[in-house]
């Protein structure tokens, strides 16, 4: 696929304030600071097109960006930052929920997770969730370039085996590098294939 244009939309507090749309919607979601800014940015091949802060639990409303005015981009809230105001925290799991489960032009939601880490509670939860919930979804793990090969594909394995307790059909996984570009040509292959026919 071939990105010709991408332009932000809009952003929302909850899924009832999201525009109404025909077009599929492609979720990214992960903890803070797992790189969502700098996939989306990669993915659309802009370099601002989100602000990639280093400051994690910057996302705090539901952000929409149009692409190549066929589908959108839906950059949400990240989960799971210990240290992000309680308060805030709580309004991010109403929206989260809100949107996967109730936005109907939802295709697919991308669980971004590092690369880098063992497998963490907390994202074999949301994964478990989202499953629980049907929610058509695809696991994308972020900063490939930080450690290596072998590292990934161990860790990859790691998490596969711990959501073979639970999951017996595993979604697909995608490895990508938002430095290296790793991962850009398959997301965007896969979202392609999704796309009804013009």
């Amino acid at each position: 696929m071939i990105i010709k244009s991408a332009e932000f939309i809009t952003s929302a507090l909850d899924v009832s304030t999201c525009p109404a749309s025909d077009l599929p919607e492609f979720a990214i979601i992960g903890r803070s600071n797992v790189g969502k800014s700098s996939l989306l940015n990669l993915l659309v091949g802009r370099k601002a097109l989100a602000r990639v802060s280093g400051t994690p639990g910057h996302t705090q409303m539901i952000n929409l960006f149009l692409i190549n005015e066929r589908w959108t981009l839906v950059d949400l809230p990240g989960y799971g930052y210990a240290e992000a105001a309680k308060k805030i925290r709580q309004t991010f799991q109403p929206m989260i929920s809100g949107y996967v489960t109730q936005r109907p032009s939802l295709a697919r939601v991308f669980v971004l997770i590092d690369s880098r880490h063992t497998p963490q509670a907390i994202d074999l939860e949301f994964v478990q969730w989202l499953m629980s919930e049907s929610v058509p979804m695809a696991l994308v793990f972020t900063k490939a370039d930080k450690v290596t090969p072998t590292k990934v594909q161990t860790n990859i394995g790691l998490f596969q085996q711990r959501m073979s307790e639970w999951c017996t059909e595993p979604p697909r996984v995608f490895i990508t590098s938002a430095v290296k570009g790793v991962g850009r040509g398959e997301l965007l292959s896969f979202i392609g294939s999704a796309l009804p026919e013009r």
